[in-house]
């Protein structure tokens, strides 16, 4: 007996939202990260990426889904994370994310519904209620939950990106093809 296909796991809805989604917008506190802030003496706040969000984010833009980020806050690390992983549009320091969404949309040339983002506080919402496939942490506030095409079962920082790329790639038929590689 054959095992189901991952896709076959998923709900239909969300799958049917990520099929056209060209660029994935995730924020970053939360999502990309637990959350948590480790200051050091000087007062920068360190952050903790997890390996697994990082290669599934490359996974899904070999296969043609763009990646971006748009926070609020302002760190080094951020930067250093998105060029390690081939993200070339970054906002940083924003605390009105429609703006930023706004800008992001003129650079790329993309309209909404084929953008999706990956958010967990109610600072997302402009962002989230605009785009074509809207997704939420699993330990995100209840209202971006309500607003979600799908909540991930894992945490910020800790698989939720990678939940959500390996359901993108799903959804646009280029999960088997981005696991070939790695079971030849």
């Amino acid at each position: 007996m054959t095992a189901p296909s991952f896709a076959s796991t998923l709900p239909a809805a969300a799958l049917e939202k990520a099929a056209g989604i060209r660029l994935m917008i995730f924020d970053v506190d939360g999502v990309l990260t637990d959350g948590g802030l480790f200051y050091g003496e000087d007062g920068e706040a360190f952050k903790r990426f997890n390996a697994l969000d990082g290669h599934g984010i490359k996974l899904m833009q070999q296969f043609g889904t763009a990646a971006a980020i748009i926070t609020a806050r302002q760190s080094p690390y951020v930067l250093r994370r998105a060029r390690d992983l081939g993200i070339a549009h970054v906002f940083q320091g924003v605390h009105d994310k429609r703006q930023a969404f706004e800008q992001l949309l003129q650079h790329t040339g993309l309209n909404a519904n084929v953008c999706g983002y990956l958010g967990d506080d109610v600072i997302d919402l402009p962002v989230l209620t605009r785009v074509g496939f809207k997704a939420c942490v699993a330990n995100g506030h209840r209202e971006v939950k309500l607003r979600s095409h799908y909540v991930t079962q894992a945490s910020g920082g800790n698989g939720a990106v990678r939940e959500i790329c390996d359901l993108v790639l799903a959804a646009q038929g280029n999960y088997e093809a981005a696991l070939a590689p790695y079971l030849a």
